[in-house]
């Protein structure tokens, strides 16, 4: 089938009622966790997990993916009105969106920020429709070694572009993948690390984990932490001027190709490509000085990068079932949960959800613009709530979705579990992504690699024999190379001080 035909089944999927109000619940719910700070789309898609096993599988991952870039959108909102970033990716977008607004530019700021998420989720989502049919078929022609080759470089990837210490990076990965081997031996029979506890016989499900170690450790890490908020500064006109936007434009543009690039990468996604795009903009301009005091570009560029990054990351988690960032590790669970095999097959076997989906992220950007705009001032009031009374609902949440799963306490058990254990990540500074993507990745990446041994007969030459699985097993030594140069550990260090900062 032609792009064009299947753009049709997908706006045929996407503008049906039911798809439409999941789309629309999605983007609320995203702006909603977007503006409030501290809970982030990571807690939230983790929470609301165990209700999409009740969904239809495009609806469920609609509304998922909704939230996720709804997110980046109502993020934005609260840095520039309050000063208060509701997501790490706009914690950038504070240093010159809320001086554009104490200079009584916060409208065109807000608009700014919209209107180049929105052209740059419109050029996302035009990315994914190129490149989704040639990155299928090229998957479809992997093997066992190569898809084994592929996630190990993922996971090499994630530790390079993973914040903070790259011994802890690499140590949240290997205890993911241990814990991914819990369970019952495929191919012997074997119980692995269940200690004779008969619901461990299948493995940990993947929705208690990550409900308590980003659920349960978020709520606790935020009521430990006081969070000071400035005044809302109220919003006149909406409208920029000439010469913002002649200023907003090519920074709306970079921050696009930037983000784009930045989303498909292992471990990249919204924050890294906002944090860069504002270090290029700096760069380019002719007046850095600027920066910092209301610079139009410091609102354009980071808010443009981070919804293009966000898009871009939806397409190795839909053509090759390789999750780029937290979120997409969820959403492969999503897909799990539904019984559906991330990869390649999604396109070729069910072409509705695929298309409907990438269809639907258009649709929602769309949305977007309308629901954040008219309805500023609600954002911002719901910052008057405070955080103490949000908590108890969230964790009631969490305990009722987790229990709902299979109608079992030990789902519950487990939330708390991993709850305790994903807090005291955050205490010892270590990054929950790299452990998700090694517990997703772990299970699948052992499959493939005993599948490579039984056809090789056990000879792993195999793996420097496929030329696709050399190129990938050489792409990552030098990654691993690179991270061993002393420029390149600064450049990293620096980068993530900055981002820390």
């Amino acid at each position: 089938m032609s792009i064009l035909g299947n753009l049709v089944l997908g706006l045929q999927v996407a503008l049906s009622v039911q798809n439409l109000l999941y789309a629309l619940l999605g983007c609320m719910v995203g702006t909603l966790i977007g503006v409030l700070p501290g809970i982030g789309p990571v807690a939230t898609i983790a929470m609301l997990l165990p209700i999409t096993f009740h969904l239809p599988p495009t609806a469920a991952l609609i509304m998922l993916a909704g939230i996720y870039y709804g997110a980046q959108y109502g993020g934005s909102t609260t840095s520039i009105l309050v000063n208060l970033p509701g997501e790490a990716s706009s914690v950038v977008t504070c240093l010159d969106g809320y001086q554009m607004a104490r200079n009584g530019r916060a409208g065109a700021a807000l608009s700014i920020s919209a209107l180049g998420s929105f052209f740059a989720g419109t050029v996302g989502t035009i990315i994914i429709v190129i490149f989704a049919e040639p990155l299928t078929a090229m998957a479809q022609k992997f093997g066992p070694a190569d898809y084994c080759s592929l996630m190990a470089l993922g996971l090499v990837a994630a530790i390079v572009l993973a914040s903070g210490s790259v011994l802890k990076a690499i140590g949240m990965v290997f205890l993911g993948l241990l814990f991914g081997l819990v369970g019952t031996d495929v191919n012997t029979g074997a119980q692995r690390f269940t200690f004779d506890i008969p619901e461990l016989s299948d493995g940990i499900d993947f929705a208690p984990i990550a409900m308590g170690l980003f659920g349960i450790a978020e709520i606790v890490g935020n009521l430990e932490r006081r969070m000071s908020r400035s005044g809302a500064i109220k919003v006149s006109s909406l409208w920029p001027t000439r010469e913002e936007v002649r200023r907003a434009w090519p920074a709306v543009l970079r921050g696009t190709a930037l983000g784009s690039i930045l989303g498909v990468l292992p471990g990249g996604g919204p924050t890294l490509g906002a944090f860069s795009a504002y270090t290029l903009e700096k760069k380019l301009s002719r007046t850095p000085g600027q920066f910092g005091k209301g610079a139009v570009e410091g609102v354009a560029a980071p808010e443009s990068a981070n919804n293009a990054a966000a898009q871009t990351s939806f397409i190795p988690m839909l053509t090759l079932g390789i999750p780029s960032n937290a979120v997409m590790a969820l959403m492969v669970g999503a897909m799990i949960i539904q019984g559906i095999q991330p990869g390649p097959e999604v396109m070729t076997k069910k072409p509705d959800l695929f298309w409907g989906m990438i269809v639907s992220m258009w649709v929602g950007n769309l949305m977007l613009v309308i629901i954040n705009l008219p309805m500023i001032g609600m954002w911002v009031k719901l910052l008057t709530v405070p955080y103490r009374f949000l908590a108890p609902a969230i964790l009631l949440f969490c305990c009722i979705g987790a229990y709902s799963l299979q109608n079992s306490t030990f789902h519950v058990v487990q939330v708390a579990i991993f709850g305790v254990l994903g807090y005291i990540f955050v205490r010892l500074g270590c990054e929950g992504a790299p452990f998700l993507l090694g517990l997703v990745l772990g299970p699948q990446m052992e499959e493939y690699f005993r599948r490579a041994m039984l056809l090789s007969r056990g000879d792993p030459a195999v793996f420097i024999q496929r030329p696709i699985s050399l190129g990938l097993l050489i792409t990552t030594a030098v990654l691993l190379l690179l991270m061993a140069l002393p420029s390149i550990k600064k450049a990293r260090e620096e980068a993530f001080q900055e981002e820390d900062g």
